[in-house]
């Protein structure tokens, strides 16, 4: 008999939950999305690096408390948005028109902008299409801005935005009634 073999098929699940992003309704039928899968060794130097930007002061001690989850999760997506062009339909809610957006100089703080916002649209779709999936399948997620600043840091995925979804099978959900900072 092969006791608790539960924890074996989470990066099975993942690759599932990866199809369900990929396949979510994306503006024009245009899809900038990246999808990865975090290696065990990238699993913890992303833990790494977030203990090390919540070394930044009060303000980012959350860093450091999401570390700990993602040290104790099974595994880790992560999901970007590789911003290549516009949608074209100039809504303006970037901040820009379609065809000024991509002239504009970048900006790299935490994430990288401009991005369209219909295209960061799609990437939340895709996001809620994936985490309801984890969800439907009993494993625990939360969708983590921190994972993704440490994925950017690190150089893991060529994207503008970057969120983490760690995944957890556990008899108790490690992400719900996390510590305050």
């Amino acid at each position: 008999m092969k006791l608790n073999p539960e924890k074996e098929v989470i990066e099975t699940i993942a690759q599932i939950m990866l199809v369900s992003a990929r396949t979510a309704p994306k503006a024009k039928g245009e899809d900038e999305i990246l999808t990865g899968i975090v290696s065990p060794e990238e699993k913890e130097a992303l833990a790494k690096e977030m203990d090390e930007i919540g070394e930044r002061g009060d303000a980012f001690k959350f860093f450091k408390r999401d570390a700990q989850n993602i040290r104790d999760a099974e595994g880790v997506i992560l999901i970007g948005l590789n911003f290549k062009k516009p949608v074209g339909v100039n809504c303006g809610a970037c901040g820009y028109d379609c065809n000024s957006i991509l002239k504009e100089k970048e900006k790299k703080i935490e994430y990288s902008g401009p991005v369209c916002t219909m295209r960061a649209i799609d990437l939340g779709i895709a996001i809620g299409s994936m985490v309801s999936v984890a969800k439907e399948l009993g494993v625990d997620n939360r969708i983590m801005y921190t994972v993704g600043v440490a994925a950017k840091r690190l150089g893991l995925m060529d994207a503008q935005i970057i969120l983490g979804v760690p995944l957890s099978v556990k008899g108790k959900n490690i992400f719900f009634d996390r510590k305050p900072l």
